[in-house]
């Protein structure tokens, strides 16, 4: 019997996060009907991760794998998922719980964040459109850069005026920065492109500022259940189960 994959979002008060959060695992379900696939939460929604898996013990099942659902390994990845299995480790010893890897860095996210702005009619040969690329932030700085990046790697690939990172909190620069920036490159007309896998509260806050500074900017969708971000929870969870069976073989990223 494979063990269940358990997929935990951080949570959020906008119900369409938790709902986007449920579609994304419809996807996973439906590229492997085999697996028992259970979506969980860190706070804010609900079920909790304790209860999903004190559920997934209850139906007999000895070992689950957790896949957190995010995008670099910021506080959340570091201390709230640990503390969260530890604490079910606590309750239930003989219950193995394995956590895999965030979800990136990895190319499926550039690729998924990248037709998602695709999807909105945006062309590569703009030289007058500047990009912002809007992500949370974090206190982590690996975690920006991993936004920052693709940014550039986006820059490189294209004609326009610049694309450039943004963030909703915590890192530099915000939004009027990189709006700022991308004028000064000679941008004219200015997309927001989605780091983020659902809608909510940070993201909303983006959309507010760049209309704010840019007028009407082209919207970008989240990542949500793109089949590229679908295929990378699955590859988490394989690796995981890889490294539980051969540790040396897999270490793990820091």
């Amino acid at each position: 019997m494979n063990a269940p994959l358990v997929a935990v979002a951080h949570g959020s008060r906008d119900p369409r996060s938790a709902a986007t959060i449920h579609a994304l695992m419809d996807v996973v379900r439906a590229m492997r009907p085999d697996l028992d696939v259970r979506t969980a939460f860190l706070d804010l929604s609900a079920p909790r991760l304790g209860d999903v898996l004190g559920a997934v013990h209850g139906d007999g099942h000895r070992e689950a794998v957790v896949v957190p659902l995010l995008l670099g390994r910021a506080f959340h990845a570091r201390v709230d998922v640990p503390a969260a299995v530890a604490d079910v480790q606590q309750r239930l010893p003989r219950f193995r719980v394995h956590t895999s890897d965030v979800l990136g860095p990895d190319s499926r996210l550039d690729e998924a964040a990248w037709e998602r702005l695709a999807q909105t009619g945006v062309r590569a040969d703009d030289p007058e459109l500047g990009v912002v690329l809007a992500g949370a932030g974090s206190s982590h700085d690996p975690a920006n850069r991993l936004v920052a990046d693709v940014a550039a790697r986006w820059q490189a690939r294209t004609s326009w005026a610049g694309a450039v990172a943004a963030f909703a909190a915590a890192a530099d620069p915000d939004v009027p920065a990189a709006v700022a920036d991308l004028r000064a490159r000679g941008a004219r007309r200015f997309a927001v492109a989605s780091w983020f896998l659902a809608p909510g509260l940070l993201p909303d806050r983006i959309i507010r500022l760049a209309r704010e500074h840019t007028g009407e900017p082209v919207l970008a969708e989240p990542m949500a259940d793109h089949p590229g971000v679908a295929e990378l929870v699955l590859q988490r969870y394989a690796d995981a189960l890889a490294a539980a069976s051969h540790p040396a073989e897999y270490p793990r990223a820091q």
